[in-house]
């Protein structure tokens, strides 16, 4: 049984063009050849961008591309549908599938301020297949744990991939789920979790730990993902 703790103030930055991004993970000219991944996952950035910033047209293959905008709204475009766009407001999620490869942009709309946003990438299930796009609506506040990808949520190409975001008043509580494998993210306010605590900004990877407590100490967005078991 583990829970390693990554503090917001350890992870490396990138900072470019009005965005400011800060890597989980791997990422870039941010090598680290002793956190490439954890199970599935292989990128989880927290990004804040200027009105109208953000990442022109690049391309993808072979990834689970998952979107959930905190703050602002960010427009995505993407090269399977030419000409066409999607505002994705703070409280939204979308998965982009690159399969076979895929080009799209990520930018924040200049009409809603600046905008934050956290994007994971994980290893899909199998290779090969067609690119695709879905897009999901927002957990309502007080749901506890709701699953926004995988299970209940947007489909994934990643087998035993979830996503639960709750919204959290300071003092209320949730369970995590009994999976082997999670990464918790505190996106805003702070939680504890079996004398554990994590700010804005940290996160936990948990081992064999399952259904934990997770009780905010004030109001808090968390984001979990949960894997039914390891994958690469």
């Amino acid at each position: 049984m583990t829970a390693d703790v990554r503090a917001s103030a350890t992870r490396p930055a990138s900072s470019e063009d009005g965005r400011l991004t800060r890597h989980s993970f791997s990422f870039g000219p941010h090598y680290d050849p002793a956190n490439l991944g954890f199970g599935p996952l292989v990128s989880h950035n927290d990004d804040l961008l200027d009105p109208g910033a953000g990442y022109p047209d690049h391309p993808h293959t072979g990834l689970e591309i998952v979107t959930w905008v905190l703050e602002g709204a960010l427009v995505h475009t993407d090269s399977a549908r030419p000409g066409a766009s999607h505002v994705l407001p703070a409280g939204r999620a979308q998965v982009l599938s690159a399969g076979t490869g895929i080009r799209h942009s990520e930018v924040a709309d200049p009409a809603s301020g600046r905008c934050r946003f956290v994007q994971a990438w994980l290893t899909p299930t199998a290779t090969g297949g067609a690119p695709s796009y879905v897009l999901g609506e927002a957990p309502a506040p007080g749901e506890g744990l709701v699953e926004v990808v995988g299970g209940d949520g947007l489909p994934i190409g990643t087998a035993g991939a979830r996503l639960l975001v709750a919204r959290l008043a300071p003092g209320s509580s949730v369970v995590l789920p009994d999976d082997p494998t999670q990464h918790l993210f505190a996106a805003t306010g702070a939680v504890t979790l079996d004398g554990l605590t994590l700010g804005a900004g940290d996160a936990v990877r948990l081992t064999d730990e399952p259904g934990r407590a997770v009780t905010a100490t004030e109001a808090t967005e968390l984001l979990v993902w949960s894997f039914a078991a390891l994958a690469g």
